[in-house]
């Protein structure tokens, strides 16, 4: 059986120590897709959708979410992010929209957790956002595109997803 990092030697669940490891710049990038209707997307992107302009509140969302990352994933540690992104590209040939998000720091630890958790939050305001006139919607394919720093070096998902 492998050696888990979040289990002590008595199977308890347990915060890893990262305070030998050298501080790099760390980088994450993720992406996840919110598919809905033809109608829905058309209206977001015509700026006519009765709730504002969704993509910026869920922009922000999605920002504040990567910072509480600790707070809502047990055994995440607090970190001291120096940059968090989120961006949108509608896809209307697939009635979807694609969200990918950049969280970046100097530490000790990764940060794909808060680049998956600032797509995920920047999907599920969209859904909120927009539930009432497409409760269709479906989120879908959230993953770690890449991440770069530490011990691992550069790892890469491949294209096929």
């Amino acid at each position: 059986m492998s050696e888990f990092s979040h289990i002590n030697q008595r199977g308890e669940a347990s915060m890893v120590d990262v305070s030998n490891k050298a501080a790099t710049v760390r980088e994450a990038r993720a992406e996840g897709y919110v598919r809905m209707s033809a109608d829905t997307l058309q209206k977001i992107l015509a700026g006519e959708h009765h709730k504002g302009d969704v993509f910026s509140v869920a922009r922000i969302a999605g920002i504040q979410a990567a910072k509480q990352t600790s707070q809502l994933i047990p055994l995440c540690h607090p970190l001291m992010l120096s940059k968090v992104a989120v961006d949108f590209e509608a896809q209307p040939e697939h009635n979807r929209v694609r969200i990918t998000s950049l969280a970046k720091l100097t530490g000790q630890t990764g940060v794909e957790m808060e680049a998956l958790t600032a797509v995920s939050v920047a999907a599920l305001t969209l859904f909120d956002m927009c539930k009432a006139v497409d409760p269709a919607m479906v989120l879908e394919g959230i993953r770690v595109l890449e991440k770069q720093g530490g011990k691992t070096g550069h790892w890469q998902a491949d294209s096929t997803g």
